[in-house]
């Protein structure tokens, strides 16, 4: 009896092991995923980082309008145009549109978070995003998925 309670607790911990793997692999893989995507938003909105304001006012790295920055900071608008700062904002407004996304019953995949952060989430969710959104979402998505096979062939 107290082998098989041995083998019990040993395989108990295996699989937890195993558990503890999985999703610290699923949580680096999803960062690595939003990571790249908002690479690729950054590059397609910004990528030279000018400080003048786009065509309807919008500022930073990843052209924030005022009304998206204001939903995730306190920071006076001015602020996008510091780097560090639209970095933080980006994750946030990323993971704002992700956990939206997947409570619609949605995929939050390069393309989906695209298209909604250039035409709108309630256009994605009704299904009605106009077509220059869903040009930019691919961009966004064949972008995303160049930076992650360039951190791949990195990483080996």
């Amino acid at each position: 009896m107290n082998t098989n309670n041995q083998t019990i607790r040993q395989y108990l911990r295996l699989l937890l092991w195993v558990v503890v793997a999985l999703v610290i692999s699923l949580v680096t893989a999803r960062a690595s995923t939003r990571a790249a995507t908002l690479e690729a938003i950054h590059q397609l909105e910004n990528p030279r980082n000018l400080t003048r304001p786009g065509p309807c006012g919008e500022l930073g790295a990843y052209q924030f309008r005022a009304q998206t920055w204001r939903m995730h900071t306190a920071a006076p608008f001015e602020h996008a145009l510091d780097r560090n700062l639209s970095d933080a904002v980006a994750v946030k407004h990323y993971e704002w549109l992700r956990v939206s996304l997947e409570r619609a019953g949605k995929t939050a995949t390069p393309y989906a978070i695209g298209l909604a952060w250039n035409g709108g989430l309630e256009a994605v969710l009704r299904g009605s995003s106009p077509r220059a959104a869903r040009d930019y979402a691919q961009r966004v998505a064949n972008l995303a998925a160049a930076f992650e096979r360039e951190r791949f062939a990195d990483a080996r």
